[in-house]
């Protein structure tokens, strides 16, 4: 029964990244506006994930300071590099995004999506580590017991809603098609099917790395949050909408911090 809990668990969070479809219906103009709005709520998601969640996640496990300081570090730095790399990369041909899924895009749009399109592969790496942890935690969790696992899958999708929605938008604004943000958002919440399996037949063994991938984690959505989406959202110059990134940022960090109360 505990195999039986635990896997349908992680399979109804890898079903919750199908949220975004929802914004299949919409038409560019207003998927656009959606965006620009869900890169501003990212932000505060990841950033109230970092400080309210897994900060505190990794050091209540009784992690060194040291330790601790030096995983947050080896993430930032890792995906400093990642992103090198991927600069590099797509500076030389490698285009992820295809001007037949943007017919309406000029060539000028093309190129603002070209400098983007390293935001996409990052941002599903961070997530896919991210929820493998998550499939690592829920895992353990049902082997204390069965209720405290249902717990721990409650609070996890609460979680991984604006998360997922926010992460659809990032992949939009990359320069992914619509159906090609949610397939490879699908792939990255699978994940966490990965994570379970493994905590299941590993068992208590994995309880001693768990808060220094935590730490990793939280120093990987530091970068991405920090380094990558607030420039963006400093291109905007208008009141108006600098006042709604403001909201949006906002709702992000008071989501996380509500969550806090279902942990």
């Amino acid at each position: 029964m505990v195999w039986f809990y635990a896997i349908l668990s992680v399979v109804i969070i890898s079903l919750v990244s199908l949220i975004g479809a929802f914004t299949l219906s919409l038409k560019p103009e207003k998927l656009n506006r959606l965006v620009f709005i869900l890169v501003s709520l990212s932000v505060g998601a990841l950033f109230g994930d970092v400080f309210i969640h897994l900060i505190p996640e990794a050091l209540a496990e009784g992690i060194s300071s040291l330790t601790f300081s030096l995983s947050i570090i080896t993430g930032v730095m890792v995906f400093f590099i990642l992103e090198k790399f991927l600069r590099w990369h797509h500076s030389h041909g490698a285009h992820v995004d295809c001007p037949e899924c943007h017919p309406n895009l000029t060539e000028e749009h093309h190129e603002e999506i070209h400098e983007k399109s390293h935001l996409g592969p990052m941002i599903l790496l961070g997530d896919s580590f991210h929820n493998f942890l998550d499939g690592i935690i829920i895992g353990l969790s049902f082997l204390v017991s069965i209720p405290i696992g249902l717990a721990t899958t409650v609070a996890v999708i609460l979680h991984e809603i604006p998360q997922e929605i926010s992460d659809f938008g990032i992949l939009i604004h990359s320069g992914y098609s619509r159906a090609r943000a949610l397939l490879w958002n699908f792939l990255s919440a699978s994940a966490a099917i990965l994570g379970v399996i493994i905590a299941l037949l590993v068992g208590k063994t994995l309880e001693e790395i768990i808060p220094i991938g935590i730490a990793f984690a939280a120093g990987g959505f530091i970068y991405i949050a920090g380094s990558d989406l607030v420039p963006e959202l400093h291109k905007t110059k208008e009141l108006k909408k600098s006042l709604l990134q403001v909201l949006a940022i906002s709702i992000g960090f008071l989501f996380m911090f509500l969550l806090f109360f279902f942990e």
